[in-house]
């Protein structure tokens, strides 16, 4: 539970175009089916003075909050990540983590709970939320299959996701045309599956989510409300 939870929320609210990013707000109700009550998460992507970014993440629910920054640079078409927090409360134990990239030095620094991190940084690599950014701009550039390498916790991981087509996705803000999205993982290995809606017409912006954990513990997201570059969102 605590894991499906995490990678849910983690995976909230994607913003920009294929060719410059653009700031967003996005509310979300979600429903797990061990838990009565839906939650709630808000997720914003806004520029700093210095010409910066921060993805800000926070999310509730009967028993757990969530919270999650990241800080980066977007330079071309690539994202350059600064710094990464993540803190979670609740649903068993508390988590921490921290992640600083110092590209002049190449170097990594932090901790994963109680775990000091120090790895060598390489061109390309992003954190748990630039991918996310990355996959947002490759969904509207039109490619059809997607690999990044992703620092996870104290090690660096391979996510890979593909295109499975179109549909129209009911939301509270109306009938929004998206580009379903799954995430790719060796059936040997995991049987768990990640779905992701994102809207063609709103920034590609992230409109649902559906997962089904290795217990057959089912999970879903669903837009709310929310705007992009200071245009609320609507359906048909």
């Amino acid at each position: 539970m605590r894991r499906a939870l995490t990678l849910a929320l983690a995976l909230f609210g994607l913003p920009a175009s294929a060719l410059a990013l653009e700031p967003f707000t996005a509310q979300y109700t979600a429903d797990w089916q061990q838990v009565p009550v839906s939650g709630s998460a808000e997720r914003q992507l806004e520029q700093a003075a210095d010409g910066s970014w921060k993805l800000l993440f926070k999310a509730s629910m009967l028993v757990a909050g969530i919270s999650e920054e990241s800080r980066f640079n977007h330079v071309g078409q690539r994202f350059v990540p600064l710094s990464y927090r993540f803190e979670r409360s609740g649903l068993g134990k508390s988590k921490s983590i921290a992640h600083d990239f110092d590209w002049q030095n190449k170097l990594i620094t932090g901790h994963d709970r109680d775990h000091p991190v120090k790895l060598v940084l390489k061109s390309g690599l992003l954190d748990k939320s630039t991918y996310q950014l990355a996959l947002q701009e490759d969904v509207a550039a039109g490619k059809q299959s997607m690999s990044y390498q992703v620092l996870d916790g104290d090690e660096i991981e391979t996510y890979d996701f593909r295109v499975l087509g179109e549909e129209t996705v009911p939301t509270e803000a109306g009938q929004i045309d998206a580009i379903k999205v799954e995430r790719v993982r060796d059936p040997t290995k995991s049987n768990r599956q990640t779905v992701l809606w994102f809207a063609k017409d709103w920034g590609h912006l992230l409109v649902r989510l559906h997962q089904v954990e290795k217990d057959g513990k089912e999970y879903r997201i669903m837009l709310k409300q929310g705007a992009v570059d200071g245009r609320a969102v609507q359906g048909k």
